[in-house]
């Protein structure tokens, strides 16, 4: 278990203040599908982004655990759950990577603006023909002298529409398989970048995401990100704490809903007594807390084998798989619990089953985590 210090405590209370603002109108813009640049502009007052990057760059230092400990408080507070998923998209896409890989101008040039807010990122990996098979890519960047070509499109690219820097994956060498693959800082005024308008989707709808097309894009040498060939150590440096960030918010809103049914059980009353007296209804809450406690024990234990530098492939896969389940799990029991109020828009829990259901997809879909954890068990074909 781990104990939080007094400096981490006071950094995920101090959040909590700004719950409430963070959370308003989040129905309303959930049905509209609409991006709050108000409420983004409340997130960079937060301080948020600041928390994992250097502070010569803006940032405030701070640690792995502190970083995921702070996100759990938003999806705890923040009901606007795209809006927390385009948090977690921006640090994990841009910044992260930024931080491990990238050159001192890089860094003097981007991070500044991706700790305070000032610039939304966004990473370009999927294509509409690999899905989860990031290998299958077919965006290319051929060289040119100074410069990389880029040719291509991507798609589901969260923050799309809104962001200012991709960092987009594209085939440096045809037959190079992962060797083949790089990563480049490319800005959103790049002539030859096309942005698509933004997709409709199931849930997490105020996190827009949308298609890019790149028309002999012109990049030059020095935004590539890391090393040409090296954009799939780029890449699995991104992932592993994509799984963490997004994830530990999940966990954030579990409580949240946790806190919710708990409080209803205890005052709707049901033939004559609380409803949270009935078994049925009793049960419901104590497997959401077992979920809840479980994924948190996964998400934060992974998190802390990963800082101490050991394998954590394997965790990661069950921390999304566990965490993903019991999030679509404490939903649906949430609507339940709730009853003929939870199937309604209003009460937002209809809302919380639509957003729970996009995690058994992103960051890998459930089905590639149980191929992967076979495989690591010697179970591949």
């Amino acid at each position: 278990m781990i104990r939080w210090n007094t400096e981490q405590t006071e950094f995920r209370e101090g959040l909590a203040r700004w719950g409430e603002a963070l959370s308003a109108d989040h129905i309303e813009l959930d049905e509209q599908a609409t991006f709050s640049w108000d409420k983004w502009k409340l997130i960079q007052k937060t301080g948020i982004l600041a928390l994992p990057f250097e502070e010569e760059h803006g940032g405030l230092g701070q640690s792995l655990l502190t970083t995921m400990y702070v996100l759990e408080g938003l999806g705890e507070h923040c009901q606007d759950a795209g809006l927390n998923f385009s948090v977690t998209t921006t640090l994990a896409s841009t910044g992260i990577p930024l931080t491990r890989f990238g050159t001192p101008e890089q860094k003097e040039r981007y991070l500044p603006l991706i700790s305070s807010g000032e610039a939304i990122g966004a990473h370009a990996i999927t294509e509409s023909e690999g899905g989860s098979d990031a290998m299958a890519m077919t965006t290319r960047a051929e060289r040119d002298g100074d410069h990389f070509v880029l040719n291509g499109s991507k798609t589901f690219v969260s923050n799309g529409p809104v962001a200012d820097v991709f960092v987009v994956y594209a085939r440096t060498r045809p037959d190079g398989g992962a060797l083949g693959v790089s990563a480049f800082l490319v800005d959103r005024d790049t002539p030859g970048l096309t942005v698509g308008k933004p997709i409709k989707k199931m849930g997490l709808r105020t996190s827009p995401l949308s298609e890019l097309y790149f028309d002999d894009c012109r990049i030059p040498r020095t935004r590539v990100l890391g090393r040409v060939g090296g954009g799939f150590i780029v890449l699995d440096h991104v992932m592993k704490r994509e799984v963490l960030f997004s994830f530990v918010v999940n966990a954030g809103e579990m409580q949240h809903r946790l806190d919710r049914c708990l409080e209803y059980a205890k005052t709707r009353r049901s033939f004559g007594k609380p409803i949270g007296s009935h078994q049925s209804i009793a049960n419901k809450i104590v497997d959401t807390k077992i979920g809840l406690e479980t994924a948190r024990k996964w998400l934060y234990d992974t998190a802390q084998r990963l800082d101490d530098g050991e394998n954590v492939t394997i965790d990661l896969a069950i921390a999304k798989l566990l965490t993903s389940q019991a999030n679509v799990a404490s939903s649906l029991a949430a609507v339940q619990i709730f009853g003929g109020h939870g199937y309604m828009s209003e009460y937002g829990l209809e809302q919380g089953v639509r957003n729970a259901v996009g995690g058994t997809i992103y960051s890998g879909t459930n089905e590639i985590q149980y191929n992967r954890i076979a495989s690591m068990l010697g179970l591949g074909t």
